[in-house]
């Protein structure tokens, strides 16, 4: 997987698109095959961006055009003082897909990502033909699995942990290389995975203006359940073909939250695959199968 490419000049033709006033990046490689194919759209995790895909988005691209986002506060994007939510992200890449694509695609999504792309299917199934989820978080089911007892507590440690300020002052830790490199040690399953490049690719976009601010607001964001779609509501509302990817050794999810089995029983249009020795970015980590394992399955449905 080694390259003397930088990875900027492996992940297609990076452009910018101005939404709701506020610069955003894309990127897109056509299909290599001839052929009318199914479009795909991948979406990143929390503190990923388009360079997250470096090792997916050729191999994808052999039959279907694919597209990836920088949704807004990450990445390349515009790190604008806004109300971050997963609708927010979820009116941004609908905009984006009704400005530049207009026919169904599969979204593909990693983490927050996978979120974002199942409150799309719910919100907006005219643009969905499928959903592929890497790692699915379930904020709800923290509140579920807490002792109500517990409530007022934990909702004071939150207040104190998440205030902006708090965040602010700790974003100059957060946003040093050797801080990331320590999340990503946690993330990651694989040693071997957490290279300079991806180093670079993670702790590059904390260093623009306005980031420390938006980080304290998407953080407050993405760790809080009224903010994203509830697993147990929307998976079973959902008609089109989902495959869910999971890495056995996921530490980001903790394992009492980490039930992906269990999402099937919600919507028998759900595929699990399990992957070993892979944890929260199997398609980091392990690449060529997780390639392989979308493929297969959007040719199982021939899209």
């Amino acid at each position: 997987m080694t390259t003397s490419l930088h990875w900027r000049q492996r992940v297609g033709n990076q452009r910018d698109w101005v939404w709701r006033g506020w610069q955003t990046r894309y990127t897109y490689l056509r299909a290599a095959q001839p052929g009318s194919t199914t479009p795909l759209i991948l979406l990143h995790g929390f503190g990923a961006s388009i360079g997250h895909w470096r090792h997916n988005l050729d191999a994808l691209a052999e039959h279907h055009t694919v597209y990836a986002i920088d949704l807004l506060g990450f990445g390349a994007s515009e790190k604008a003082i806004a109300s971050y939510r997963t609708d927010l992200w979820v009116e941004q890449v609908y905009d984006f897909w009704r400005t530049f694509i207009q026919t169904p695609v599969v979204l593909v999504g990693n983490s927050i990502g996978s979120l974002v792309c199942l409150a799309i299917a719910a919100a907006h199934p005219e643009m969905v033909a499928g959903v592929v989820m890497i790692s699915l978080p379930d904020l709800a089911m923290e509140a579920e699995m807490m002792p109500k007892a517990l409530y007022p507590v934990v909702a004071a440690i939150k207040r104190w942990v998440l205030s902006p300020l708090l965040l602010r002052v700790l974003f100059p830790l957060v946003r040093r290389p050797g801080f990331v490199k320590a999340w990503a040690a946690i993330a990651y399953a694989q040693p071997t995975a957490i290279t300079d490049e991806l180093i670079d690719i993670l702790a590059e976009p904390p260093q623009d203006r306005g980031s420390a601010q938006a980080f304290a607001r998407i953080f407050s964001a993405v760790t809080d359940p009224r903010h994203s779609p509830h697993i147990k509501t929307v998976l079973p509302t959902l008609t089109v073909p989902m495959l869910l990817i999971w890495g056995q050794q996921d530490r980001m999810i903790p394992k009492q939250f980490a039930r992906p089995s269990q999402y099937g029983e919600y919507n028998p249009k759900l595929q699990l695959v399990e992957l070993e020795n892979a944890g929260h970015c199997p398609h980091d980590e392990c690449p060529e199968q997780v390639n392989r394992v979308i493929l297969d399955w959007l040719g199982t449905w021939k899209v």
